[in-house]
């Protein structure tokens, strides 16, 4: 071996810097649209459009409409129904909406998002 030892990266140094920035611009655009898609909101409707549900990419409830029509003093428990079906609607369009984004960022890759 040459005096001094090994010098240089086995590996290629020049291309492992490469994909360090490209990892580090691809972390900067993620989090750029993570937080793009926590200001949006995301709405859904049940029983008809009885009751609508609007939610933030946050997981956040932001609004609640219900219909007047939709408010029967003998039925209570369907008005709950339905207005946990909006609510998880919204929130499941709002976790598909952030998947794709995700997805279509990283090319497919899966980083446990």
């Amino acid at each position: 071996m040459a005096k001094g030892g090994f010098r240089g990266n086995p590996y290629g140094g020049g291309m492992n810097m490469n994909m360090l920035k490209q990892a580090q611009k691809m972390q900067q655009e993620m989090l750029k649209m993570q937080e793009e898609l926590q200001e949006k909101t995301y709405e859904a409707a049940a029983g008809g459009g009885m009751v609508t549900a609007v939610v933030n990419g946050k997981h956040e409830l932001v609004s609640l409409e219900i219909k007047p029509e939709a408010v029967d003093p003998e039925d209570v428990e369907m008005l709950g129904d339905m207005v946990i079906a909006a609510v998880n609607e919204a929130f499941r369009k709002a976790d598909t909406e952030m998947n794709d984004g995700m997805s279509k960022l990283t090319g497919g890759l899966n980083f446990g998002l």
